[in-house]
C-alpha cells in the first residue's frame, strides 16, 4: 500500500498505504485483524463545523448498513472495492519492499513475497504481474475478504499467474494451521464462457456463505503445503496494531521469521503515530463516485487502544456505508516494536518515516493528498510531529 492512500498520507490513507488509518465494524463485528490492505490507508482532513452540518443534510440520503444489504455488494460498490481505490497502493508498497530487500539482503531479486493480514491479496496479485518466477502467499482470517478475492482479484489475472499464488485462511498466530483456500486453475478454465463474438469471459465464482472461504481444501494446511521460503515477508495497513500485546506481537514475529528463507530475507510493516493519532479525529477524502471518511472515536492512554471506523458514501447510488470496516486497535510505539522483533530474532531493525501533514491543516481533500510524493527516509532519530507514517524493517 509508496502508498497511494496510506503512506502516503498518513491521513490520507497508503498502501502507499498508511493510513485509512484504521478501519472497522460496527462494535458487535469486530474483527481481531484489519484487511491489510493498507494499504493503507489515508488519514483525511478534519472536517470544519459546517462541514458537517452539509454533511448532515445530505444525509437524508438513506444510510446503509453495508453488511445488511447485499444489494449493494457487487464488484465496483463492495466495500472490498472502495477500500482497494481509496486505501491502498500496492505499486508503491513493492517499489519499497524491492528497495528494502537489495540494501539489507542484496546479491539476488526476492521473488518469494508472504503477505499476512493480506484481505484482498491485491498487493500479493501486483507482486506476481513484474515478474514472471515470482511467487505469493496470502494469510488473512477474514473469509469474505478472501472469497471476494477469489471473485474480483484472483479470477481476473489468468491460470499462468494465478498458479504462482497460494491463500491460506486463518490466524497468523498460527499460520502452519491455515487452510489453503486457492482455487485449482482448472476452476478457472471452468468458469470461461465464449460471448456470442466468440470472445473468452470469465465468469466469478458465486458464494452464498461468508463463513469459510470457498474452495477451501479441508485437509491442506499451510505446513503441508509445498511453498518456497519466502524472501520478504509483509504485514501493512497497520495490521500488528490488531495484536494487543507483547506476547502476541513477539509469537507474531518469530513466525514471520520463519517464514523466511535461510539465504536472508526481511520482514516489512507499517505504523503510524504523531501526536494527533492519540486524540479523536475524523478525516475525510472525496472521490468521484465516493467519499471516504476516516474515524478515530476514542483513545485510552493507558491501554493505548483506540476504535477504527471507516466509512463510505456512494454519490450517485445516494447510499451511506457506515461502518464498512470497524477494528480495535493497539497503537504501538517505533521502540517496542524494534524490541518485540530483536526478542523475536531479527538480527537487525532499521526505521523509515515519513512526516504528514498536520491534521489541523487538512480541512478536505480531493483524491489523494497533495506531496504524497514525498519519499520515505531512514532515520536513527524522529522529533515528534503532528502525524507520521511509517516502514519497519525486520532484517533476518
Amino acid at each position: 500500500m509508496g502508498k497511494h492512500g496510506k503512506k502516503q498520507s498518513h491521513r490520507h490513507n497508503r498502501q502507499g498505504r498508511t493510513a485509512s488509518y484504521y478501519l472497522e465494524k460496527p462494535d458487535e463485528e469486530i474483527q481481531e485483524y484489519p484487511l491489510g490492505p493498507q494499504t493503507s490507508s489515508a488519514q483525511e482532513p478534519t472536517l470544519s463545523e459546517s462541514d458537517k452540518e452539509s454533511q448532515e443534510e445530505e444525509t437524508q440520503e438513506k444510510e446503509t448498513n453495508f453488511d445488511k444489504n447485499p444489494s449493494i455488494n457487487n464488484d465496483l460498490l463492495s466495500k472490498f472495492s472502495l477500500y482497494q481505490q481509496s486505501v491502498q497502493s500496492p505499486k508503491g508498497d513493492i517499489s519499497y519492499l524491492q528497495k528494502f530487500f537489495l540494501m539489507y539482503v542484496g546479491g539476488r531479486l526476492p521473488l518469494h513475497l508472504q503477505e499476512d493480514f493480506c484481505g484482498t491479496a491485491l498487493l500479493s496479485v501486483e507482486w506476481l504481474h513484474s515478474d514472471a518466477r515470482r511467487s505469493a502467499v496470502g494469510l488473512d482470517l477474514d473469509a469474505e475478504a478472501l472469497n471476494w478475492c477469489m471473485d474480483n482479484n484472483m479470477n481476473k489475472i489468468g491460470a499462468d499467474v494465478h498458479s504462482r499464488i497460494s491463500l491460506f485462511h486463518g490466524n497468523v498466530l498460527q499460520p502452519l494451521e491455515c487452510r489453503l483456500v486457492n482455487l485449482d486453475p482448472r476452476e478457472i478454465i471452468k468458469n470461461i464462457k465464449i460471448d456470442d463474438e466468440g470472445e473468452s469471459k470469465t465468469s466469478s465464482l458465486n458464494s452464498t456463505s461468508q463463513g469459510s472461504p470457498k474452495a477451501v481444501c479441508r485437509t491442506k494446511l499451510m505446513k503441508d503445503a509445498k511453498l518456497p521460503a519466502r524472501d520478504i515477508v509483509c504485514a501493512f495497513n497497520y495490521s500488528c496494531c490488531c495484536l494487543h500485546s507483547r506476547k502476541e506481537l513477539v509469537l507474531y514475529f518469530k513466525h514471520a521469521l520463519n517464514a523466511l528463507t535461510t539465504k536472508g530475507g526481511i520482514f516489512v510493516m507499517d505504523l503510524y503515530g504523531g501526536s494527533s493519532s492519540e486524540c479523536e479525529l475524523r478525516m475525510q477524502r472525496r472521490f468521484p463516485n465516493f467519499t471516504y471518511t476516516w474515524e478515530q472515536a476514542e483513545f485510552d492512554i493507558i491501554q493505548r487502544k483506540t476504535r477504527i471506523s471507516l466509512h463510505f458514501n456512494l454519490h450517485k447510488q445516494h447510499k451511506k456505508i457506515r461502518h464498512a470496516f470497524s477494528y480495535s486497535w493497539r497503537l504501538w510505539s517505533l521502540p517496542e516494536i524494534k524490541e518485540s522483533l530483536e526478542e523475536a530474532g531479527f538480527r537487525s531493525v532499521h526505521f523509515w518515516i515519513r512526516n504528514m501533514p498536520d491534521s489541523e491543516e487538512i480541512r478536505c481533500m480531493d483524491g489523494f493528498p497533495v506531496g504524497r510524493d514525498l519519499k520515505y527516509e531512514e532515520v536513527k532519530s524522529f522529533q515528534q510531529q503532528d502525524s507520521w507514517n511509517a516502514y519497519i524493517v525486520g532484517v533476518a
